[in-house]
């Protein structure tokens, strides 16, 4: 494995966000693999104005797409919550990308706000009419907290694009997420679950050390800081008594992995299909993905120095991106998701994780695949949405503009931030 070093001259790799891609389109990887020319449409995806017309979904049959989310504003914020507690949710940003490829495809957004939002108007009876829902909330509290949406988009007969309620709180909890990974013949970090700093004291260990400690259920690196690479029992400890503590769950501890981490997003269906591979930076002295360190819980006095160990050659990537959609059918994933691996000392791919809810913000996977395409990304988004509302259960009720009955002023909105309240 290469060592992680600071990027050669002549090879000099461009940090967005956390991720990393050649400063020259013509040195990305996808592109010198032939698979993506500038301006065309991603592999597999053709121009969604074709097909949405040819679908009967265009402009003469427009839709109303509900749109459930969150906003970095939209829950208060409590006394002694950690730092990081909002941040898996979205900035205003996301969810105009999201109105722009809605509206591109000649269907009108219909803002229901969070689930919360969602389940008071449902429950006042005056949820919009909406022929479909587009869900990308997080919620709070329990591992079940991304099932809300989908939940109650059900029980209102509300359709919705996106991976249902189960699937959503399986991959959440990453120790299950692992064991069924694992069940089916994916390479998994040896890892285990301790709950206390007393177990991490007595428990036997997964791996010699050095040992990684993030939380058991949460998204967007939440829980992860520099000190989450451990070298010793005492710091395991710490790490292990933070995690419970802070986040009120038990800790997931797995192997150090040191080679290169990659992501892979997966869209479409019958079959989904994988795209361009990405590389994550590392952070230079603890090699933690840099994504999971430059968040709010950064105490780091500069801008921490990164590298990009890996080498993506047209064998990897293709590896990477079977994995992807393998993992993508493993967990009955639909429509998007992002499957994450990291490289281990004999450069094997292990499976990380695979977040079905992933941001579709300007700095995310999608916002970077945008840009190494020249498009815009409410572009992408269109095509990624335009081909979910073909999928079989979706199309019955979006051809022909068939609504889902409901009517009514809006959802309820509250005149302040709502209170966050312990869901268990």
């Amino acid at each position: 494995m290469e060592p992680c070093a600071r990027p050669r001259a002549g090879r000099s790799v461009i940090r967005t966000a956390g991720w990393t891609r050649p400063p020259d389109l013509s040195e990305a990887p996808a592109r010198a693999a032939g698979r993506i020319g500038q301006g065309e449409p991603l592999r597999g995806l053709e121009c969604m104005s074709e097909r949405a017309a040819a679908a009967g979904t265009g402009p003469g049959s427009r839709l109303e797409i509900g749109l459930v989310y969150e906003t970095f504003e939209t829950y208060a914020r409590r006394s002694g919550e950690p730092v990081d507690a909002h941040v898996e949710y979205e900035p205003l940003a996301t969810v105009e990308a999201l109105e722009a490829a809605v509206r591109r495809l000649g269907h009108r957004p219909v803002r229901l706000g969070s689930p919360f939002d969602l389940l008071e108007s449902i429950g006042a009876g005056c949820l919009p009419r909406v022929d479909v829902a587009l869900n990308i909330a997080e919620a709070f509290g329990s591992r079940n907290r991304e099932s809300f949406a989908p939940a109650l988009l059900e029980m209102a007969g509300v359709p919705y694009l996106g991976s249902d309620g189960l699937t959503l709180s399986l991959t959440l909890d990453k120790a299950w997420a692992s064991e069924r990974a694992a069940a089916a013949g994916l390479y998994v970090a040896p890892h285990c679950v301790l709950s206390s700093a007393a177990e991490a004291h007595a428990a036997a260990l997964p791996a010699p050390f050095p040992l990684f400690v993030k939380p058991r259920w949460e998204g967007a690196s939440k829980g992860i800081r520099a000190s989450s690479r451990v070298e010793d029992r005492e710091g395991l400890a710490r790490e292990v008594a933070r995690i419970a503590s802070d986040y009120a769950q038990p800790a997931l501890v797995e192997a150090f992995l040191d080679g290169a981490e990659y992501t892979v997003t997966v869209v479409g269906h019958a079959p989904a299909r994988a795209l361009p591979v990405l590389q994550r930076a590392l952070d230079l002295d603890s090699r933690i993905g840099l994504h999971a360190l430059e968040g709010p819980g950064d105490d780091a006095p500069a801008p921490r120095e990164h590298c990009a160990p890996g080498a993506l050659d047209t064998a990897l990537e293709a590896e990477l991106q079977r994995l992807g959609e393998r993992a993508f059918a493993l967990f009955d994933c639909r429509d998007f998701a992002r499957a994450d691996f990291r490289l281990d000392a004999e450069g094997r791919a292990c499976f990380l994780e695979i977040n079905p809810l992933p941001t579709f913000a300007p700095d995310g996977s999608f916002g970077i695949l945008a840009e190494l395409q020249g498009r815009s990304l409410d572009e992408l988004l269109a095509d990624v949405i335009g081909e979910a509302l073909e999928r079989p259960e979706l199309a019955a009720h979006t051809q022909g503009g068939v609504g889902s009955g409901r009517s009514g002023s809006g959802p309820s909105r509250p005149s302040r931030p709502r209170e966050r309240r312990e869901w268990r």
